[in-house]
């Protein structure tokens, strides 16, 4: 079995996979990422593992984790089921580049667009050939909310899904109105760019804010929440580990 794990800001999210299968799936705290990895290690027979974000974690953990199972690191020098157009790979991130590996296994010679609505919204593309050509990065919905509140003096924090009103009655719904239709408006625009321009286009939808979103876009969509963990087990198969 492989183990996946994705470490975020605060939380940590991890598969164990039967080969291409899901078995189970753990999310919890960082800070409890070694008692946690070990519970798993314990309740399954695990014989390979991969971890994308470990830069995020201190080096006594990183240390610690390497005592008690073995894994593999996502960075830019893995080896990958796609080819890496992208004109600074360095810096491309490696949650990228583990959700570029789910789309291309799961949908093969296909035009793909994976939107990642979390913290960030990245817009990411691989061709038919399998050839990664890049994106974009833009504001989530939470980031914006909180540049509202952060570089004006008198706008409230907001941290609301619910779209009350079209047009705003006061500040709070004007907020709310102008960060989930500017988002919403700006996926959708996104989209058609890429259908004016591919035929054929898959688009894929992920990420914290998957919930909201997929019930609000015009276009047609994928959702799936855990196509970044089946990417990273994707990467651990490509590079001989099953």
């Amino acid at each position: 079995m492989n183990l996946t794990i994705d470490i975020g800001n605060t939380r940590v999210k991890t598969a164990v996979f039967e080969q291409n299968n899901i078995v189970e799936t753990f999310f919890f705290d960082k800070k409890k990422i070694i008692s946690e990895i070990q519970k798993i290690l314990k309740k399954h027979s695990i014989s390979n593992g991969i971890i994308s974000n470990v830069a995020t974690l201190s080096e006594k953990k990183t240390k610690k984790l390497q005592e008690i199972f073995n894994f593999q690191v996502v960075s830019s020098k893995i080896k990958v089921p796609f080819i890496n157009l992208y004109k600074t790979p360095l810096t491309l991130g490696v949650d990228r580049i583990a959700l570029v590996s789910g789309a291309v296994k799961q949908f093969p010679n296909k035009n793909v667009l994976i939107i990642d609505a979390g913290t960030c919204i990245t817009f990411d593309f691989v061709n038919e050939k399998s050839e990664y050509l890049g994106g974009a990065i833009s504001p989530g919905i939470y980031l914006r909310y909180k540049a509202l509140h952060s570089f004006t003096a008198n706008l409230p924090l907001i941290n609301t899904f619910e779209i009350e009103n079209f047009i705003g009655k006061d500040t709070k719904e004007s907020i709310i109105s102008g960060v989930l239709n500017g988002v919403v408006k700006e996926i959708d625009g996104v989209i058609a760019d890429y259908n004016n321009k591919y035929m054929d286009l898959t688009v894929l939808l992920t990420g914290g804010d998957t919930n909201f979103l997929s019930k609000q876009l015009k276009s047609s969509i994928f959702a799936t929440q855990n196509l970044l963990l089946q990417g990273l087990n994707e990467i651990l198969i490509f590079n001989g580990y099953k």
